[in-house]
């Protein structure tokens, strides 16, 4: 069970962490992540309420598999047609949905899975005297997992939106909601679209 709304903290100076809601991840993309569809709506109003706080993280695959170091390279061999060489540009833009909010909202790209893997993302919420991380997007046990354990380690604090998530494993979401729940007190609160509305005081 999850805690008791009363239990999170009010949320001022935040920014929310929109990852990876790309047409690749869409039903008809190469990575088509199912539960896209169903989270879309809750995020697309999360956005529009926040669409100035808001950042999209966009993951960028190489051009070809040796633009990456190490292990992405066995990877993107792997997925030879996720590269760009191969891969419609398209494809890795935002769902239509997301995209109409930029501008106001901002974009960053990045090359793995950690939004903190552009290294301009830190420095941007340090001078924006940025202190909450609202994270949604895509995916729970991949990405957004990543993200978090970045965010936790540089000392943001994460409010996870869980119905604005997605994955394409029930069970690898199932296991790291649950993980955030038990794991992470004090550095991750789980809201809802609708009890994030009542906390976040912009």
């Amino acid at each position: 069970m999850r805690d008791a709304r009363s239990d999170v903290a009010e949320i001022r100076g935040a920014v929310h962490l929109c990852i990876d809601m790309q047409n690749i991840f869409a039903p008809d993309g190469l990575w088509a992540t199912p539960w896209m569809e169903r989270v879309l709506p809750t995020v697309v109003s999360v956005v529009a309420r926040h669409a100035e706080r808001t950042i999209f993280t966009r993951f960028i695959t190489p051009q070809d598999p040796e633009d990456r170091p190490g292990q992405w390279q066995s990877y993107f061999r792997r997925w030879r047609q996720a590269t760009r060489r191969h891969l419609p540009s398209s494809a890795l833009e935002l769902v239509p949905a997301l995209a109409r909010f930029v501008p106001p909202a901002a974009m960053i790209d990045k090359p793995a899975y950690s939004a903190f893997s552009n290294p301009g993302l830190a420095s941007l919420l340090v001078e924006k005297n940025v202190g909450t991380v609202v994270i949604s997007g895509a995916e729970t046990d991949v990405c957004v997992l990543s993200t978090v354990l970045s965010a936790v380690d540089l000392g943001f604090r994460i409010v996870l939106v869980e119905d604005a998530l997605c994955s394409s494993s029930d069970v690898g979401h199932d296991a790291l909601m649950t993980m955030y729940r038990t794991r992470f007190h004090g550095q991750v609160d789980l809201v809802t679209a609708e009890e994030l509305a009542e906390v976040w005081r912009e």
